[in-house]
């Protein structure tokens, strides 16, 4: 039985790494086997992407991002998915639409680049009001360029016009809103919503 691909991506200070580890434990809990992974990946490609987003940009960050992307498919999502497991990915697509979009990249360029990507079977957006996003970064600090700004509200904005087009690009996105939802209330949520899905899908 094929599993389920679920991605969450949202902008900087979310709360992204703390909702993934919670969200992972409560599928496990709910009797899914989950694979949990992250981008830029662990791998090669994944490695020199994380740990040198200031040395590339634009177009070359982007195509590099995008070969990690479809190497970590290859690698270690389609395996998983095959497996039947509950595939839970930090950061995917939703988020090359949008760093790259900051970095310069032509949006048309970062869709025609990811449009062979595996689409997930939900993705999840978080959001949350741009004041609170730069009160957790300048809490936590910068994790890379694009945080260094001091501002969130570009990040935000690009968030919530991109949905229409991530819509259109076949991602069935999922949106919560971290500044009002606890990290238990928005694990419990995503954990019902996965599950139905994967009981909707058992049916068929």
């Amino acid at each position: 039985m094929p599993g389920l691909f679920v991605t969450v991506d949202g902008p900087g200070g979310v709360g992204k790494s703390t909702l993934l580890p919670l969200l992972g434990a409560a599928l496990e809990a709910a009797g899914h086997s989950v694979c949990l992974t992250r981008e830029p990946s662990g791998g090669l490609l994944g490695r020199t992407a994380r740990e040198l987003t200031s040395e590339f940009h634009g177009l070359s960050l982007a195509c590099l991002v995008a070969a990690d992307r479809f190497h970590h498919l290859v690698d270690e999502i389609e395996p998983a998915l095959s497996r039947g497991q509950l595939v839970l990915c930090d950061r995917y697509v939703p988020s090359s639409y949008v760093l790259q979009s900051l970095d310069g990249v032509p949006l048309e360029y970062v869709r025609q680049l990811n449009a062979p990507a595996r689409r997930p079977d939900l993705a999840i957006i978080l959001t949350a009001a741009p004041h609170l996003l730069e009160a957790r970064l300048r809490g936590r600090g910068a994790h890379s360029r694009f945080e260094h700004d001091g501002s969130s509200t570009p990040e935000v904005r690009l968030y919530d016009e991109l949905a229409t087009v991530l819509a259109q690009d076949g991602f069935p996105l999922y949106t919560l809103d971290t500044g009002t939802f606890s990290p238990q209330a928005a694990v419990q949520a995503i954990t019902c919503h996965a599950s139905a899905l994967l009981s909707r899908q058992q049916r068929q």
